[in-house]
């Protein structure tokens, strides 16, 4: 008995021994992505000898809940999924590592190839996102939203097809638009559509392509009452409403060419753009898995970059996704830095995922094996220009929260609905977003100051 349980005891030092360090993981995936990360994982328990990592997945709608439970307990996991929007907030309550220090010269994984850009949506001096030498969280993917033609649509109605560099003016992408809008079976209601968008996701472009935006350079003035933004407003909602109740100056007069309220309930525009009844859809590198399956999509499409208002002007979209952080008070800081560098950067990892069109890879070395993979999209360029050159990020990114953002969309209806005009709902709901801004302005100082102390 005495050697049975000498031996167990030895067993035990010898699992200790070979485990000296344990680092949790948790974030969301989905299970191809999860399969991918397992590899990653032991590829770094095979270089970091005596190191284990306890990988927690969960899906994505549980994440959120899980991690702030964790927050409030100040108990985070080594490493976890961080967007921009809540780089702030961390910092500023502590709560995350400066990686800065610790990601180069780390064998298996090289953080000179990431996406610069990339990079810096992370970084944050204390005053402003994407500012300072400080790195609080590494790449995990991007999300680069460029705008889907069918190209079958356009080769049906005898259509030239877009330049895959050169956006369309407003006045063009509508002309175009009609030209694609169409009863096809005589019944009074249109079969086929221009575009279909919601404005959640497809707005902001617009404002970007003619110049404006939601705040000002300082990020704390709210400027939807600009009148190029209230003009981008009324042109997207004129899309549905048409270009004659409040026309917008300098374009023609042109028809609906979205599906119709009705319409879009009994459908919504998603299914459509699946069905090939929609001329133009935004497409995230996300939705290729999908879109490229043949049960699922049977026509021929390509990507460009978003209309601008005239030549004149520069085209944009968002470019989100999340990165590892690394909680403030790991007990192995280094270690936990290197996984999240290894997670990030590692080449076979970021080789599976484009592979599979999980995400763009996020390494610059492998750009080209993404760009030319056959089949659609063939502009796949259009992605590496966003991360690289036209994206953005998200408005409520640079700000303490996002309330005065989403304060913006709750009365819109009625804009979209030709109840009020543009001009007259940014009017109005200028001076609302600036009071729910002051707000959060007040809540980074306050917070920067306790964290002073």
């Amino acid at each position: 008995m005495k050697k049975i349980l000498m031996a167990f005891v030895g067993a035990m030092m010898c699992v200790s021994a070979a485990f000296s360090e344990e680092l949790t993981l948790m974030i969301y995936a989905q299970p191809q992505e999860k399969a991918i990360l397992d590899k990653v994982i032991a590829r770094f328990e095979q270089t970091h000898k005596g190191t284990k990592v306890k990988f927690i997945s969960s899906t994505q709608n549980e994440y959120d809940a899980k991690i702030q439970a964790q927050l409030a307990a100040n108990n985070l996991p080594d490493v976890f999924y961080l967007g921009p929007g809540g780089v702030r907030q961390y910092v500023d309550n502590k709560k995350v590592l400066d990686l800065s220090p610790y990601v180069k010269g780390v064998a298996g994984a090289n953080f000179e190839d990431l996406y610069e850009s990339a990079v810096d949506t992370y970084r944050y001096d204390g005053k402003e996102l994407g500012k300072g030498s400080a790195i609080w969280a590494l790449p995990k993917d991007f999300g680069p939203f460029a705008l889907a033609y069918n190209k079958t649509l356009f080769e049906k109605y005898k259509i030239p097809l877009p330049s895959k560099d050169k956006p369309y003016t407003w006045q063009e992408f509508i002309d175009v638009c009609e030209k694609l809008t169409k009863d096809t079976n005589g019944d009074g209601q249109n079969d086929t559509f221009g575009t279909g968008l919601n404005i959640h996701w497809a707005f902001i472009q617009f404002v970007w392509g003619n110049g404006a935006d939601f705040l000002d350079a300082s990020h704390t003035k709210v400027t939807v009452s600009d009148p190029k933004f209230v003009e981008a407003l009324q042109y997207w909602a004129n899309m549905t409403l048409g270009n004659s109740q409040y026309p917008v100056d300098g374009l023609s007069k042109f028809k609906p060419v979205t599906p119709t309220a009705t319409q879009a309930q009994s459908l919504d525009t998603y299914q459509r753009w699946i069905k090939g009844e929609l001329g133009f859809f935004p497409a995230g590198p996300w939705d290729l898995a999908k879109f490229n399956d043949p049960e699922v999509i049977k026509f021929e499409y390509d990507l460009i970059p978003w209309p601008v208002h005239t030549s004149a002007n520069q085209t944009a979209t968002y470019r989100g996704g999340v990165g590892y952080a690394v909680a403030a008070n790991s007990k192995n800081p280094k270690l936990a830095a290197e996984l999240a560098l290894y997670l990030s950067a590692d080449e076979e990892a970021n080789k599976m995922y484009s592979d599979m069109d999980l995400q763009i890879p996020n390494l610059k070395s492998l750009a080209t094996r993404y760009t030319s993979k056959p089949g659609k999209p063939a502009n796949r360029q259009e992605y590496i220009n966003i991360i690289s050159k036209t994206g953005r990020a998200w408005p409520s990114d640079y700000t303490y929260n996002s309330v005065w953002y989403d304060k913006f969309y709750m009365g819109i209806q009625k804009v979209l609905d030709g109840k009020m005009s543009a001009k007259d709902y940014c009017t109005k709901i200028q001076p609302q977003m600036q009071r729910e801004l002051d707000k959060a302005l007040q809540r980074a100082k306050q917070s920067a100051a306790r964290n002073k102390k």
